[in-house]
């Protein structure tokens, strides 16, 4: 008995004093996947760029020059007629967003939303009419469309693909 006893003696004594160390592994970053809703050409997020960096690059462009470029940037607004056309947020003036060959539109309510474009940003002149026209259809007041008097010289871009990111519900 004094030797049973003695053995769970022992064996408690190098269970407790068993000094095992346990390395616990950095926790990988989770990735998550962004689903996307795609519109136009099939485009990826991969080598986007900023909406600074985006217009860093246009900004010593030239009437007729156009520049390929794939950014993330926020939606100001969207024609509330089609979804034809949409401008998007730059930190200055507002870029209108046309879609190549008007061959897909866009929702109408992403207003805010972030999204990724590919496409051709270049300079235009906006006619008076070209200006009213797209006030009219974002939805602006007689008086507001009739203040447009004058061409305009502004930054404009033709995407050929869009990326919206899903809404995701948890």
């Amino acid at each position: 008995m004094k030797k049973i006893i003695f053995l769970f003696a022992i064996s408690f004594a190098i269970i407790g004093c068993k000094n095992e160390k346990t390395e616990e592994l950095p926790m990988e970053a989770e990735e998550t996947a962004i689903n996307y809703q795609s519109f136009g050409n099939e485009i990826t997020d991969e080598n986007v760029l900023t909406t600074t960096e985006m217009m860093e690059k246009s900004q010593n462009l030239k009437p007729g020059d156009t520049i390929d470029v794939k950014f993330a940037a926020t939606v100001k607004d969207v024609c509330q007629k089609k979804g034809c056309w949409m401008n998007i947020e730059t930190g200055a003036e507002p870029v209108m967003v046309r879609f190549k060959d008007y061959a897909f539109f866009m929702p109408k309510d992403i207003a805010g939303q972030e999204i990724i474009v590919n496409g051709k940003a270049y300079v235009e002149e906006m006619s008076v009419d070209d200006q009213r026209h797209y006030a009219e259809d974002g939805g602006k007041t007689p008086e507001e469309i009739a203040a447009i008097t004058e061409p305009k010289l502004s930054l404009a871009f033709e995407a050929d693909g869009v990326l919206i990111p899903e809404v995701q519900n948890n």
